[in-house]
């Protein structure tokens, strides 16, 4: 959870804290916004974090051990939800979260304000937020208290164009010992299919060698009538992704990434099969590692129940992991 900097390595002491929430991430419950229907932005190309989202989210994200979720909407704009997790590898435990959705004046069909939040027993939260100030500016926060102190922390201003995108973003600053990063995304439409844009991130920190450190990438987007191609060039390595639709129910992704630093190339395939009419979604995913991983979710009409189920066995390390989950509401 945090910053995703795909491009560029960052000092592993520093933790970020979980991305702050876009329109496309709405928590369950609340209707997804709808395309932009403002012809002044039509030709916008989106912010650059998500030049790859077409194909990334096809990749299932595979869940180990049970957990149960609740959710509970209190009226059209705030939700809570109460979630029970029992697990090997991630903190297990009771959550709570509520969740606050605003609507957008200028633009009904985006949410103009989103607040999402939970914490647990022992008082460690996460929140996080986002609030359009106007139809070309974007606020964004996260930050995380962990053991009643501030684990992390980041900031983001995002500002659209016609048809580019421009956005900063301040992860975990620390005026006391001149530690933080800073990102900055410039992103621009070529034609209505072809997108360009470039990555600079500067981290200062006294763990690294000289104390500070630049990394610079570049990255493009080709969007076809059933197809998506996109990749970077970065200081620390490259990478391409290809997405397409096979039909109205299948969909399929090739995701490569070398990391020049790591010196690893790993290549994934992943597929999403949806039957509508049978509320059934299913991901699954092979790469170089020899990881096959599989996630399955059915939706239990006509009641508000949600089953899913996931399986995960890395063939090298002979490690095999799986989990299931049951969510009410949403």
């Amino acid at each position: 959870m945090g910053l995703t900097v795909s491009k560029c390595e960052v000092d592993p002491t520093i933790v970020p804290p979980p991305a702050p929430p876009g329109p496309g991430n709405i928590a369950p419950g609340f209707p997804p916004p709808q395309p932009v229907v403002n012809s002044k932005y039509e030709n916008n190309p989106g912010n650059l974090e998500d030049i790859h989202k077409k194909c990334k989210e096809l990749f299932p994200q595979p869940f180990e051990g049970a957990k149960l979720v609740i959710n509970k909407g209190l009226n059209q704009n705030f939700q809570v939800s109460h979630s029970l997790t029992m697990s090997s590898i991630t903190p297990s435990g009771y959550r709570f979260g509520a969740t606050y959705l605003g609507v957008s004046d200028s633009n009904p069909s985006e949410p103009g304000t989103l607040m999402m939040a939970d914490m647990d027993p022992s008082g460690n939260v996460n929140a996080q937020g986002m609030h359009q100030l106007t139809d070309a500016f974007k606020i964004k926060f996260a930050s995380q208290i962990m053991n009643n102190k501030f684990a992390g922390l980041q900031g983001n201003m995002e500002w659209r164009g016609k048809d580019y995108t421009t956005s900063c973003t301040i992860v975990n600053p620390n005026l006391f010992n001149e530690s933080g990063i800073a990102v900055f995304h410039y992103l621009q439409a070529i034609t209505k299919r072809i997108c360009v844009g470039t990555e600079l991130m500067y981290q200062k920190s006294p763990q690294i060698e000289n104390g500070a450190a630049t990394l610079i990438s570049c990255s493009g987007r080709y969007t076809g009538d059933e197809s998506v191609w996109s990749g970077f060039l970065g200081t620390n390595g490259l990478g391409l992704c290809y997405y397409r639709r096979l039909n109205e129910d299948l969909q399929v992704g090739i995701d490569i990434e070398n990391n020049v630093q790591q010196q690893q190339l790993i290549a994934s395939v992943g597929y999403q099969y949806d039957i509508p009419k049978a509320s059934f979604v299913l991901k699954g995913m092979v790469d170089t590692n020899w990881t096959v991983t599989g996630v399955f979710e059915k939706r239990l009409l006509p009641m508000p129940f949600t089953f899913s189920m996931c399986g995960s066995l890395n063939h090298v390390k002979n490690q095999f992991r799986m989990g299931c989950g049951f969510s009410i509401g949403g």
